[in-house]
């Protein structure tokens, strides 16, 4: 690359990246970079152009239910842990305290320079379950159907412990992430309505709001599932639905 500086262009400045990063900046190449210094080091963005992949037309779903204990659950039955992720982010947490608390030097200095290494796990975290997630309904010619979660934080009420893992919950990431890498692989995304999803029986549809919140037991068939896994299957329900309505012309 060639900056302009104060003391004139520099030119032939070398940079690097990924091969993935390298690879794509050498095929789909656009407009202009930003160089950016952030926590001592610099930054090259650059922008790309790719152009879009036709969606397919699906024939099925695959529901993903996204949470905190499970950071996302297929209708397949396919669980992502989350307790990795909510580990670190207690461990950073507890950190966060003790440093604050200390209130030194050498205690803010270790604060700055820790501010994002959370923040990058997370995103990491998100990046790799997004991608399998995508890879399977690529594999299955299927869709992906995900909740509507806008404004959830504002609607849940939960006592103060709960809400500090609620507001670190990267959902919205982690949505995101399926909806570009979707994009990119030509497999549709449907977002749906999220209410009774995980009250309502994916067998025979009766709703009980008084159902236990890891086993779902349906008082009306006496079906009986992992919570997680029954609310992806009625998001892959609505998600097939929603698709054969906006596309019925």
């Amino acid at each position: 690359m060639s900056i302009w500086t104060i003391a004139g262009r520099l030119r032939a400045i070398a940079f690097t990246g990924s091969a993935q990063q390298l690879a794509l900046l050498a095929k789909y190449r656009k407009g202009e970079s930003d160089l950016m210094w952030r926590d001592g080091m610099w930054f090259l963005h650059a922008t790309v152009e790719i152009a879009d992949v036709p969606i397919a037309a699906p024939d099925s779903f695959l529901g993903v239910d996204l949470g905190i204990i499970n950071l996302a659950t297929t209708s397949d039955g396919v669980r992502h842990s989350g307790k990795g992720l909510n580990a670190v982010r207690r461990r950073h947490r507890q950190l966060r305290r003790r440093l604050q608390a200390k209130g030194t030097k050498s205690a803010k200095r270790l604060l700055k320079r820790r501010r994002r290494k959370e923040a990058r796990f997370a995103t990491d975290v998100n990046h790799r379950l997004a991608k399998q997630v995508v890879t399977e309904a690529e594999r299955t010619a299927r869709g992906i159907a995900l909740e509507d979660l806008r404004g959830i934080r504002d609607r849940v009420r939960l006592r103060k412990p709960q809400r500090v893992t609620l507001h670190s919950w990267s959902f919205h990431q982690l949505g995101v992430f399926i909806a570009y890498k979707a994009a990119r692989a030509g497999v549709a995304v449907i977002h749906v309505d999220p209410s009774h999803t995980s009250q309502e029986c994916s067998r025979c549809g009766h709703v009980d709001k008084n159902n236990p919140q890891e086993t779902f037991a349906c008082t009306s068939c006496g079906f009986a599932e992992h919570a997680d896994v029954n609310a992806a299957r009625n998001i892959a329900s609505r998600g097939k639905a929603g698709w054969a309505v906006g596309h019925a012309a």
